[in-house]
């Protein structure tokens, strides 16, 4: 079953956010230590008005268990998402708020974290996550639903083609090369 995600789902959901993010939760945040990062991104996912929030996040739940997520929002909005999350980490971590590039445009559902489970992988819970993103798209009268890819990843380029994505230009990332990938609602 997917659902919205509640406040109360972060102990399940953060994991999943930080491990779709890689390496890049810690670029974000400037910060290293696991722990540190679940304390952040706890902290933001279960307030309300961030990218991370769970206001704007789906769950699959299978037999009471979160099994995966997928974190999604207008892409035209990143900029003030992100506010609240990069002054938290400069206030609190002495962080430099340098870090501000945008990996989504105007126009655009944005799809920024898909993650499933890694004991229920396989099983085509990214793909229903995927579909639930884009009708929650299409309820939201959002016409163009996109994401990125890091170009060393072909598995994942493969399923979002074969979910009809395609490839609209490349962007550069806090430091990596990505493909950004559209997805058209007819």
């Amino acid at each position: 079953m997917i659902r919205p995600a509640k406040p109360t789902d972060a102990t399940a959901v953060v994991p999943l956010i930080i491990q779709a993010m890689g390496k890049l939760a810690s670029k974000l945040t400037h910060v290293e230590e696991g722990h540190v990062l679940k304390e952040i991104f706890t902290h933001f996912f279960q307030m309300e008005g961030n990218q991370y929030s769970y206001e704007n996040t789906l769950v699959f739940e299978e037999e009471g268990k979160v099994l995966g997520s997928l974190n999604a929002y207008d892409g035209g909005k990143l900029p003030e998402l992100r506010k609240p999350f990069l002054n938290f980490v400069v206030e609190h971590y002495h962080a430099n708020n340098a870090n501000q590039d945008t990996e989504t445009e105007d126009g655009e559902f944005y799809l920024d974290s898909i993650s499933v489970n890694p004991s229920a992988q396989g099983k085509g819970i990214g793909k229903q996550l995927i579909k639930a993103g884009i009708s929650w798209a299409k309820k939201l009268d959002q016409h163009t639903v996109g994401l990125l890819v890091e170009k060393n990843n072909p598995d994942a380029l493969r399923l979002y083609e074969k979910m009809n994505f395609v490839i609209q230009n490349e962007k550069q990332f806090m430091g990596g090369l990505y493909h950004h990938m559209i997805f058209k609602i007819k």
